[in-house]
């Protein structure tokens, strides 16, 4: 079930949460906090708080070093006061780690030998001080009120089973997108639909460290979808996610068929490698037909215009072939993409 949580503002928080679990309290209490946040946010630059907690934001990097100082630069500007939080920087194998000369003092570097990015979030996850966790990508582009916002709606006594999921926008630097970035930004990370239907992606997700530790981490093996099957196994166990729309992260969107194409290679070895044999085969077997409801998705999108619905359709068709394909280097045994 999904409910607002705020309404009467611009950015909203949902719920996603199971039965029997608390609603009239939780609810309340997210609703204080967040009036307080749209109070506090308003009256100071780097608002300082009553309850001090401590937020560590895990990055995984895998050749992407070139886009860490834009990451570091966006969280160095963030509202919440830099002693309120530290990131942790967690190299995943890159062939030259170019590691900036100068990094603020709250910012860590390791390393994590295990290929995958959720192996790396569990590493970074493993030496971090923060009592709740804030995931995001190295190609990400923090809003400058998202750890605020988190800290507000999350780190609290009467949230510890709860799991926040922030909003990811797509854009485009250039005033006048190519194919590949249409595409994308009509596809989209479409957070909020996500958590209606129980999960959340990591390029904005947070929840408490100790649940983070009881729930054993992410699934290490998995090149795509541990943050999904991490969210559902929370939800399994009696933990609410909440979508919070204004823990806001940009994205810039994919400029290349090299970078869509890849993307969607990784998102179907991670269907297709993990998860129960029930849920492969229902993967597969999805894989082979037609992306129809792909296609009614974006051309009935209300947010963006025809011309940018009509090229990603065209893209769209292109990446179920190469989606097909996949699938069977999958079956024949190659290698599940991790870029």
């Amino acid at each position: 079930m999904v409910r607002s949580l705020l309404s009467g503002t611009s950015a909203t928080c949902t719920k996603s949460t199971t039965a029997g679990l608390r609603k009239d309290e939780l609810h309340d209490s997210v609703v204080e906090r967040m009036q307080m946040s749209e109070h506090n946010h308003e009256a100071s630059e780097k608002p300082r708080l009553e309850k001090r907690r401590y937020i560590s934001v895990v990055v995984p990097v895998y050749e992407q070093w070139d886009l860490v100082p834009t990451l570091i630069a966006c969280l160095h500007k963030q509202t919440l006061s830099i002693d309120l939080f530290e990131i942790i920087l967690v190299d995943n194998g890159s062939l030259k780690p170019n590691v900036p000369n100068r990094l603020p003092e709250n910012v860590h570097v390791t390393s994590c030998a295990v290929p995958g990015s959720y192996a790396a979030r569990n590493h970074g996850a493993a030496m971090a001080k923060g009592d709740w966790l804030a995931f995001t990508d190295a190609d990400c582009q923090p809003h400058e009120g998202w750890l605020f916002s988190i800290y507000q709606a999350g780190p609290a006594s009467d949230l510890d089973r709860t799991l926040l999921a922030g909003s990811v926008v797509l854009f485009s630097p250039r005033e006048r997108p190519n194919i590949w970035e249409k595409y994308d930004i009509v596809r989209g990370i479409p957070q909020e639909r996500y958590v209606s239907r129980g999960y959340a992606a990591t390029a904005n997700l947070a929840l408490p460290k100790a649940l983070f530790d009881e729930l054993g981490g992410f699934e290490a093996a998995r090149f795509s979808g541990g943050d999904a099957e991490l969210c559902r196994r929370a939800r399994a166990i009696g933990c609410d996610l909440i979508y919070c729309g204004r823990a806001r992260v940009n994205h810039p969107a994919r400029a290349t068929w090299q970078e869509i194409s890849i993307k969607a290679r990784r998102i179907k070895g991670g269907q297709i490698r993990a998860g129960s044999l029930r849920r492969r085969v229902v993967w597969g077997l999805s894989t082979l037909a037609p992306p129809v409801r792909g296609v009614w998705r974006f051309l009935a999108s209300p947010t963006h215009p025809t011309h940018y619905k009509l090229a990603a359709v065209l893209v769209l068709m292109r990446v179920w072939l190469v989606e097909v394909v996949e699938l069977l280097r999958l079956c024949a045994g190659t290698r599940a993409e991790r870029r």
